[in-house]
C-alpha cells in the first residue's frame, strides 16, 4: 500500500528492513497482545457507568480479575435470572400506562446489572432471550436519557463478549454511532463510544462496518471535548478503530480539523491515564499512515513525547509513548535530519530517557528502547557518534549477553548500526573502524555468534552480517582469529545444508573467503 511506512535502515539492516517494517506494522495491528503487555484490554467490560459518583463512577475492568469466579450452578442461576429480566423488559416495553418510562428503566437496569455481575457475563442467555431488538428500541432518539444510558451500557457489555456475541449488535450500530453526535448528552455519547470501541476491538470486519457508517468523525470530534473521561473513552475507541491493517482510517483521523492540536494538548497537559489512551492513538497513526507521520513530526509531538518519557514512571504510559517515538524516528527521515540535531535540547533529552527504559525491569520497555536506539543509530554518522559516546553502550553490551532473546536481537541491531556508515547503492556497508574495534574489544562478538546459532532467520542473518564486519574490518587481519576463538566457524558451518539459501550462501562465502585452505598456514 502506498501509505505504508518503511523504516530507514543502514546496510547492516537493509537486508532485513522489510521484515522489520512488517513486524512493526504487525505489532500495531495485533493490539490485543501489545495491550496485554500494557495491562490494557482491547475490549472492556463496563462494571459501573459513566455517570456521576458512587455506584455510577466509571471504571475499567482491564486486568480481567474483577468479579467473583462462579461455579456452574451459580452461572446457571445467573443465566436464568437474565432470561427472566429480558422477559420483564419485553413486558415493560409493551406497557403504555402510568409510569411506563420508570418501568422500562427499571427493567433495563436489572438487565444491565446482570450483564455486569460476573467475570463471565450471561451475554449468550440475554441474546437468546431476545435482548438485542429490545435494546435497539430503547436506544431510539427521543428516549429519556436514563433509558439511553442503560441501553448503551447493556450493549457495551454485550460487545465485550465473544466474537459471535459482538456481531449480534450489528443492527444497533447505526444508533450507537448516531448517539456519538453533539445532539446527545455527554454521558450518553461517552457510553455509546465505549460500546463502539468494544465492537471495533473485535476485528477488521466490524471495524470496516463502523467506518463505513461514519463512526470515525464522530469519535474524533469527541477528542475535542474538555471532559477527561469522555476524551479518554473516545481515544481508546479510536485506537481500536484505526489499528489497521489498512492505513486509510488513520489518515482520515489525522485530517479531521482540530484532532492534531487535541492530541498535542492532551499529551502535554493531561493526567497519565488520559495521556496513555491518546498515546495509543499516536502509536497507530505513526505505524500505519505516512500522511499522519509527516504531520506529526512537523509538530511539537516528539518533544512532548520525550518529555513524557523522561518524567513518567507509569508502565501503561511509557509503552505507547516509547513505541510512538520509535515509529516516528523509523518512519520519517525528517526526524533524524532536522529534529534530532546535535546540541538541541530534544536530542540531549532523548538518550537519557531511552537509557532509563533500558535500565528498567520491564522487558517491553527494554525491547522498545533498543528498537528506538537502533533507528537513531541507523542515521547519520553524527547520530551514531552520539549513541556511541553515551551511557547506553555499556548497558547494550550487557543486555546483548544477559537479556532474553527478543531484546538481544534488538540490541544487536543498535551495536551493528554503530559500526557502519551510510553508503550509497547496494554495496557492502562502510566501516566505522574505531567503533567496531572498541565494541569487539568489549566482548560483543560472542553475542552475535549466538544469534547465528539461533533458529530465528532474521537474527541469524544479522549475526552473519556482523561477523562479516569483524572479518573484514578488524586491524592487522585479526578478524578471522577472533571469530575462530569465539566458535564462529562452527556456527557458520551449520548453514552448509541449511534450507534458507540466502543464509547458506552468506555463510559459505565467508568460510571460503576467510577460512580456506590457506587459513592458519602462516601460524605453523
Amino acid at each position: 500500500m502506498a501509505d505504508e511506512i518503511t523504516p530507514r535502515r543502514d546496510p547492516i539492516k537493509s537486508s532485513v528492513g522489510n521484515v522489520a517494517a512488517q513486524r512493526r506494522r504487525q505489532h500495531a495491528i495485533t493490539v490485543a497482545k501489545e495491550r496485554r503487555e500494557a495491562v490494557v484490554r482491547t475490549k472492556r467490560l463496563c462494571r459501573v457507568g459513566v455517570g456521576g459518583g458512587g455506584d455510577d463512577q466509571l471504571t475499567y475492568d482491564d486486568d480481567g480479575d474483577g468479579g467473583d469466579m462462579m461455579i456452574d450452578a451459580e452461572q446457571s442461576i445467573l443465566e436464568a435470572q437474565t432470561c427472566s429480566a429480558v422477559q420483564d423488559l419485553k413486558l415493560a416495553m409493551l406497557f403504555q400506562g402510568k409510569g411506563a418510562m420508570q418501568k422500562r428503566v427499571a427493567a433495563l437496569r436489572e438487565v444491565r446489572r446482570l450483564l455486569s455481575r460476573s467475570e463471565f457475563p450471561p451475554i449468550e442467555a440475554a441474546i437468546k432471550a431476545g435482548a438485542i431488538p429490545l435494546l435497539v428500541q430503547c436506544l431510539s432518539f427521543g428516549s429519556p436519557e436514563e433509558q439511553l444510558l442503560e441501553a448503551a451500557w447493556c450493549m457495551t457489555n454485550i460487545a465485550a463478549g465473544k466474537p459471535e456475541e459482538t456481531k449480534e449488535l450489528l443492527p444497533a450500530l447505526p444508533l450507537l454511532i448516531a448517539h456519538l453526535g453533539e445532539k446527545s448528552s455527554l454521558p450518553v455519547a461517552e457510553q455509546c463510544s465505549w460500546a463502539v470501541g468494544n465492537v471495533a476491538g473485535e476485528g477488521e470486519e466490524l471495524r470496516n462496518i463502523l467506518l463505513s457508517q461514519g463512526a470515525l468523525p464522530s469519535l474524533a470530534r469527541m477528542m475535542l471535548r474538555n471532559k477527561g473521561s469522555t476524551v479518554r473513552t473516545a481515544a481508546w475507541a479510536l485506537s481500536n478503530l484505526i489499528k489497521g491493517p489498512d492505513p486509510k482510517a488513520a489518515t482520515e483521523l489525522i485530517r479531521v480539523d482540530g484532532v492534531l492540536e487535541a492530541i498535542l494538548q492532551h499529551l502535554k497537559k493531561a493526567d497519565e491515564e488520559l495521556a496513555t489512551e491518546v498515546a495509543w492513538v499516536v502509536v497507530y497513526l505513526s505505524a500505519l499512515s505516512h500522511v499522519a507521520t509527516s504531520m506529526l513530526v512537523k509538530s511539537d509531538l516528539l518533544q512532548i513525547l520525550v518529555e513524557r518519557l523522561g518524567m513518567s514512571n507509569s508502565l501503561q504510559l511509557l509503552i505507547p509513548v516509547l513505541r510512538s517515538i520509535g515509529n516516528l524516528v523509523a518512519g520519517d527521515a525528517h526526524v533524524a535530519s532536522t529534529v534530532l540535531v546535535i546540541g538541541q535540547s530534544i536530542t540531549d533529552s532523548i538518550l537519557p530517557a531511552l537509557i532509563k527504559c533500558l535500565e528498567s525491569e520491564h522487558r517491553v520497555l527494554k525491547k522498545e528502547a533498543a528498537w528506538v536506539l537502533s533507528n537513531i543509530a541507523a542515521g547519520s554518522v553524527e547520530h551514531k557518534k552520539l549513541v556511541y559516546a553515551s551511557e547506553a553502550v555499556p548497558l547494550l553490551l550487557r543486555l546483548l549477553v544477559t537479556a532474553p532473546f527478543d531484546i538481544r536481537k534488538e540490541v544487536a541491531y543498535v551495536i551493528g548500526n554503530l559500526c557502519v556508515a551510510p553508503s550509497e547503492g547496494s554495496g557492502r556497508p562502510k566501516l566505522i573502524a574505531d567503533h567496531l574495534v572498541f565494541l569487539v574489544s568489549k566482548g560483543c562478538l560472542p553475542g552475535f555468534i549466538d544469534l547465528v546459532r539461533s533458529a530465528d532467520v532474521e537474527a541469524a542473518k544479522l549475526g552473519l552480517q556482523f561477523i562479516e564486519l569483524v572479518l573484514r574490518g578488524m586491524p592487522s587481519g585479526s578478524g578471522p582469529k577472533l571469530v575462530e576463538k569465539a566458535d564462529g566457524i562452527d556456527a557458520m558451518e551449520r548453514f552448509q545444508f541449511h534450507e534458507n539459501e540466502e543464509l547458506r550462501c552468506m555463510a559459505t562465502k565467508l568460510v571460503d573467503k576467510y577460512f580456506g585452505v590457506d587459513y592458519g598456514v602462516d601460524d605453523e
